[in-house]
């Protein structure tokens, strides 16, 4: 069903283990110098899907959806055996259709190139024939099997809290990118209280927002494979109440007051009873965000485990540096934490693991040349 996320493909299939990930990347660690820099290509492909999604003007869930369709691609699909930049074209433009915001192929290729054959990628044999993304998009859907649909943490984010600010222009604009997909409540549940607020966490202003974008950072890693959507909101929120200022403060005074407020209360005097209007006027009292998480029904330590490898992925993006020179970038980091890499260095090192990988493919130690990529594969196959 595409409401309930525990019945879907997505759990049954596309929720995998590290040791999963570790074999889909054992033939890219032949070719690459630096484990690490593996890393950083996660990082680098989602900057890609989302410069070509936002060229292309998609919503923030659909170039989440792209994101996760590349990394699935890529769980049966190795770096230096294809080519990632045609790989996210299709992947943008099948996301485009699954979210019902379609675009045209001719403007997908055309965008495509225009940030591909420039700096700091400089694909200049990226393909300016529609049939090519065409074709593309039959091998990602065959490797995809047609598991087109995908929850992402938005809805849980947005069912769990809201913002105290009564930005309503925002809070409308994220439940329009939120979408429809994953409420996961049947209609005999029970009682709902889907859109009245009830049990919300108030955050304060900005505070959704700073989730939000937690969210949005977390397809920077392959968290979206690791873990069901509704524990990566929930690490968003947990994060929210350390790095977000003022409700970190309102965490920081719950706590202060907790203590203080349990010893006082029995010395004093029960307050005297109040009319109605004054009890519908009464100052509602401050919700405690960690003891909302806390009544959460999940593990707390996978949602600190997933926090941890947020704030670790963290790490390694600051250390990725869009804007820097490539006499910044360190071919090899492994003496140097602080070393910068950067775009030129990344496609640098993926153009010669495809150059390794293709002489390789091409004199075997058999003798007997094979098919240089996984497409030129398919087709020799079919033809």
């Amino acid at each position: 069903m595409a409401t309930d996320f525990w019945a879907s493909s997505q759990y049954k299939r596309w929720i995998v283990d590290r040791a999963t990930l570790r074999q889909a990347r054992a033939d890219d660690l032949l070719y690459v110098e630096d484990p690490e820099h593996l890393d950083f290509l996660a990082i680098y492909f989602a900057e890609v899907v989302g410069k070509l999604g936002k060229k292309l003007r998609l919503p923030q869930r659909a170039i989440a959806t792209a994101t996760v369709f590349f990394r699935r691609f890529y769980l049966k699909n190795s770096y230096c055996e294809t080519d990632p930049f045609i790989v996210i074209a299709a992947c943008c433009y099948v996301a485009a259709k699954a979210e019902e915001c379609p675009v045209h192929i001719k403007n997908v290729v055309g965008d495509a190139r225009q940030i591909f054959c420039h700096d700091p990628y400089n694909v200049k044999s990226f393909t300016s024939d529609n049939s090519k993304l065409a074709e593309m998009e039959f091998y990602l859907v065959d490797d995809l099997e047609c598991d087109l649909t995908v929850f992402h943490p938005y809805r849980t984010l947005l069912a769990l809290c809201k913002s105290v600010d009564g930005s309503e222009d925002l809070a409308a604009a994220q439940e329009e990118e939120a979408g429809e997909v994953g409420t996961g409540i049947a209609a005999d549940d029970g009682p709902r209280y889907w859109g009245t607020g009830e049990g919300q966490l108030e955050l304060p202003p900005n505070g959704l927002q700073t989730a939000w974008f937690i969210v949005n950072d977390t397809y920077r890693s392959e968290l979206c494979l690791l873990y069901p959507p509704h524990l990566i909101a929930i690490a968003a929120l947990y994060l929210t109440c350390i790095f977000h200022p003022a409700t970190h403060e309102t965490v920081a005074a719950v706590l202060a007051s907790g203590s203080a407020g349990t010893t006082a209360s029995a010395a004093v005097d029960p307050p005297p009873r109040r009319s109605s209007r004054q009890a519908a006027e009464r100052k509602k009292p401050v919700q405690d965000p960690l003891a909302f998480l806390a009544e959460l029904n999940v593990s707390l330590p996978l949602i600190a485990t997933i926090a941890q490898e947020i704030i670790a992925m963290y790490t390694l993006w600051d250390r990725y540096k869009e804007d820097a020179s490539a006499a910044d970038a360190t071919p090899d980091s492994r003496g140097d934490d602080e070393a910068v890499v950067t775009p030129v260095l990344l496609t640098a090192v993926l153009l010669k693991m495809r150059e390794a990988r293709f002489q390789d493919m091409s004199h075997p130690s058999s003798g007997r040349p094979v098919a240089v990529n996984k497409m030129l594969e398919r087709t020799q196959a079919a033809g």
